[in-house]
């Protein structure tokens, strides 16, 4: 019996090992674009260069990936661990046994070597206008569509302008978001160019507006991928967060997806700072009229990926010179409401480690069909003595509590943070329930596959907010406000179904409904079908039982740095509770805590209350669905 075990491990690992190697390139080409955060900001010329050579190089890595992994950027520094975010992948990948083991890696250096190296895989150039920051973004949706590298419109010596299109390769210039004379194209005055559309008085809306009109809706875009990424206005405050993010490496997945672009305010009740001379609300209406064609190219169906997020260090809201009078958060949540109107989600590139590289590279990373995971029986329940002889559970003066290990819900917080976080070595020792999105494996497959992998017994995973994507659920549901569109729960209910039943999930460990409104009986029954086993959304009954799926309600945010003064929180919080006579089962989120940081505040809760006990996420959310069935 022994022997047939040992074969089919070697056969498993035999036929890992076959899977691996699909797709693989016989050769990475890795370009170094690190020289653009050794830059002295203050000093315009070098600013532009960063801006230009990030744009245009993800742009052409975005386009040569499209049918197969051959360009790979290094670009992402770590602020956690010593090295570079993009060798830790690339390292992990080219491991014996791994998908990269046998390819070649190829380093080019000029920015014109690299442009002639894949010259065969573009047909030239857009040019767009540095006087209106919206056409950088619009030149990455023209470049996706149309096989083109963005290139800002800059004649002086040292431009990539100057070194691409005027001298070296001398590109074509295909497509112009400018005038040949170097005037703006887009003035926000008569007709928007091309169409007969009334101009909006902004121009960088009516940029927009041409985009969705040449684009968008002649399906040239592909609808049910969106990208919300700061435009060149990222050029006046470099600064204001973390250097990377402008995000410009971010663009490769979305060209290659032929993604839509777009960088506009959410709020109807002032003007963006951007753009103070446009009528309040321009933005926000024209950003539904790009949703909408969206909705009619395939987002109806499919639902519609939006990568990034409201660039919230730089324009838009109130935080520091940002120019808005609505506070960051309230800013993320209305826009999570406008969206989930059109049937949008985020993958929330948020601000600090919202920089990503190489996901148009990862994108062929071949994962396995399933990643199956374990739930609780009543039979290992009554062993273990959680129930009495009955079927009750059985308490005996415990609390139960779970950590909700987030947030992961977008592909560049795990790009970085999974590098530090998941290789603590006090992972494992205590059970861990690692709320990520399922939607990730389109962006950073690699680090879902090595997730899964590599885990312990006490690591356990569910969905992150608010299930195959950040959205606002309730505004999936009729009668919908902002959009008046017919409900978006079937297709919301088809698309995490695919997801949940890939990744084994079966808890959606945080809903937000934010701005939005609380699920009706429609969306608690959208989400009983995929996400049996809970969920926990900010709003309704602090516990629940619908249709045999457990509810509870969101608790506390548990977040301070030091484990002790967490562990008071927490002890504090499981005492309130219990003083408003609710059950002992209690739910508290995290944000990017180290498996270090969870073993020491369990141990300063038991000094505290030995009674509170942490359990993994199956038996919590199995115990509390006996309990509000015989209870």
């Amino acid at each position: 019996m022994i022997r047939y075990a040992v074969r089919w491990v070697v056969l498993l690992g035999l036929v890992w090992r076959a899977a691996a190697c699909v797709g693989a390139p016989a050769t990475v080409v890795v370009y170094d674009l690190r020289y653009t955060l050794a830059i002295d900001t203050g000093d315009a010329g070098q600013v532009c260069m960063a801006w230009d050579h990030c744009h245009a190089v993800a742009a052409l890595q975005g386009l040569v990936n499209r049918d197969g992994p051959r360009l790979y950027l290094r670009f992402v520094e770590s602020q956690h661990r010593r090295g570079n975010i993009d060798d830790y992948w690339l390292d992990m990948m080219r491991r014996p046994g791994e998908w990269l083991e046998a390819a070649a890696v190829e380093q080019v250096s000029g920015i014109e070597s690299l442009v002639e190296r894949f010259r065969s895989d573009i047909e030239g150039v857009v040019v767009y206008d540095p006087a209106v920051a919206a056409t950088s973004n619009v030149a990455s949706a023209v470049a996706g569509v149309e096989r083109l590298l963005p290139i800002r419109y800059d004649t002086s010596q040292a431009s990539l302008y100057s070194r691409l299109v005027l001298s070296g390769p001398k590109l074509a210039v295909r497509r112009r978001l400018i005038h040949e004379d170097g005037s703006s194209m887009f003035t926000g005055r008569g007709t928007i160019p091309g169409t007969d559309l009334p101009s909006t008085g902004s121009a960088k809306c009516d940029a927009y507006l041409w985009m969705k009109h040449r684009y968008m809706d002649t399906g040239l875009c592909d609808g049910t991928w969106g990208a919300y990424y700061l435009d060149q206005y990222w050029r006046r405050l470099p600064r204001a967060t973390v250097l990377n993010h402008h995000c410009l490496t971010n663009h490769d997945f979305f060209i290659a997806k032929k993604a839509w672009f777009f960088d506009l305010h959410v709020w109807g009740d002032e003007a963006p700072v951007d753009d103070p001379g446009q009528r309040p609300g321009t933005d926000l209406e024209t950003l539904k009229a790009l949703l909408l064609s969206a909705y009619e190219h395939g987002g109806r169906e499919r639902m519609i990926h939006i990568g990034g997020f409201v660039p919230w260090a730089h324009k838009y809201t109130s935080h520091g010179r940002a120019g808005g009078r609505h506070d960051p958060v309230p800013c993320e949540w209305e826009y999570g409401k406008v969206i989930s109107a059109y049937n949008g989600f985020m993958d929330a590139d948020a601000v600090g480690y919202g920089a990503m590289a190489n996901a148009s590279f990862y994108m062929h990373y071949p994962l396995r069909q399933q990643y199956p995971q374990a739930w609780v029986s009543r039979e290992q329940l009554a062993e273990r003595g959680y129930l009495t002889a009955d079927g009750r559970v059985n308490f005996e003066g415990r609390e139960f509590m779970i950590f909700y290990v987030g947030d992961y819900d977008c592909a560049a917080w795990l790009y970085q943070r999974m590098p530090d976080i998941w290789e603590d070595p006090n992972r494992g020792k205590v059970p861990l329930m690692w709320c990520i999105s399922p939607i990730l494996d389109r962006r950073a497959p690699m680090a879902m596959d090595y997730l899964r992998r590599t885990a312990t017994a006490n690591d356990y995973f569910a969905a992150a907010d608010n299930g195959a994507g950040y959205c606002e659920p309730g505004m999936l549901q009729e009668p919908r406000g902002i959009s008046g569109l017919p409900s978006g729960l079937d297709a919301w209910g088809r698309h995490c179904g695919r997801y949940f039943d890939k990744w084994g999930l079966s808890i959606t460990g945080f809903i937000i409904y934010a701005h939005g409104p609380e699920l009706n009986e429609a969306g608690l029954d959208c989400y009983a079908r995929f996400s049996p086993n809970g969920i926990v959304p900010t709003g309704g009954p602090a516990v629940m039982l619908h249709k045999n799926m457990p509810v509870l309600r969101h608790d506390h945010d548990i977040n301070e740095g030091d484990p002790a003064a967490a562990a008071r929180h927490v002890v504090q919080r499981v005492a309130a509770r219990r003083a408003e006579g609710l059950p002992p089962f209690h739910w508290f989120r995290n944000i990017l805590k180290s498996p270090t940081w969870y073993v020491r505040t369990v141990d300063e809760v038991h000094k505290l209350n030995p009674n509170i006990e942490l359990l993994d996420a199956p038996t919590f959310f199995e115990l509390l669905r006996i309990h509000l069935t015989t209870d």
